[in-house]
């Protein structure tokens, strides 16, 4: 079953249990996934929906940091349960000692000694944590791991 599938399958679960809070969330990724369907002129397959689940993740952890700045917990709150919702699709996300260890192993591999390697590390591992990690994370741990 496609995350497509998957999705369409999780609305009409939402809208049978009346969860509002599911049923928007999975109708904003699915028309995400259209808009960008309609920009590429082409059906996206998995892992380009991987991908756009991965950046509205990411939008909404900018979200959540921003209204906790701004002292907006409800808002925090309501953008933190969406981000569960949206998690659910994607990849098992790799904890931190996973993260450093493939970054290890490519530094060693690519022979990477500082940080004008920092480039040709996070081109190499991009693939390996995209949809399973966050970029932030993994460019904090390159920079770390590097120096």
């Amino acid at each position: 079953m496609t995350l497509k599938e998957q999705l369409e399958d999780a609305m009409k679960a939402a809208m049978r249990a009346r969860d509002n809070l599911r049923l928007s969330a999975v109708r904003m990724v699915r028309a995400a996934i259209k808009n960008r369907e309609i920009d590429s002129r082409s059906e996206l397959g998995d892992l380009a929906v991987i991908d756009v689940l991965s950046s509205l993740v990411k939008q909404r952890r900018e979200s959540i940091r921003m209204y906790r700045e701004g002292n907006r917990l409800e808002l925090a709150e309501k953008e933190e349960l969406e981000m569960a919702v949206l998690l659910e699709f994607l990849p098992a996300q790799l904890g931190p000692e996973e993260i450093e260890s493939l970054i290890s192993q490519k530094i060693l591999e690519l022979g990477a000694s500082g940080a004008k390697d920092m480039g040709r590390v996070m081109k190499a591992v991009s693939p390996l944590t995209a949809g399973k990690a966050d970029g932030k994370l993994v460019n904090d741990a390159v920079r770390r791991l590097l120096v």
